[in-house]
């Protein structure tokens, strides 16, 4: 009897539901805008934003494929269309010869100043202006002890 799954309730299913399609659809929403005005993937941009708020505006990538929640892989291949673009480039760790620093360049910064303010108009668009300060809340509550969680 141990074995029998713990299905959802309504309100369990009404919330995983809400959650899948809005993840999805400002998930779409973002990455839409950010393609249009900046020419830029919403993980591009993440990576910008990351290496912007970086000492020295640079990280190792195992770091920041971390913070991205994002696979070593999956970084790689967004770090070389950033690089052709001149947005970010790659330096060699000096005391690790294993060691890779992805480094913001000024290009980078720029495209970042000019990409962050319609990035933030259809985030508070697509999420934040449609909940109450209450929702705001509850929502950074409850998801960032999901959060919390799945990270332990």
């Amino acid at each position: 009897m141990g074995d029998e799954p713990r299905w959802l309730s309504e309100q369990e299913m009404k919330a995983w539901t809400g959650f899948l399609a809005a993840t999805a659809l400002v998930e779409r929403r973002i990455d839409h805008q950010l393609r249009e005005d900046a020419g830029l993937s919403h993980t591009q941009y993440e990576i910008l934003v990351r290496l912007s708020a970086a000492p020295d505006g640079s990280l190792r990538m195992t770091e920041l494929a971390e913070a991205l929640l994002n696979s070593k892989s999956g970084l790689t291949y967004q770090m070389t269309q950033l690089e052709k673009a001149g947005l970010t480039e790659r330096r060699s760790c000096p005391t690790d010869v294993r060691g890779v620093f992805a480094v913001l360049t000024d290009a980078g910064r720029a495209k970042l100043e000019q990409a962050a303010p319609g990035h933030v108009a259809v985030v508070r668009e697509a999420l934040i202006d449609a909940l109450t300060p209450e929702q705001l809340e509850v929502l950074a509550e409850g998801l960032g002890e999901v959060s919390r969680r799945l990270r332990e």
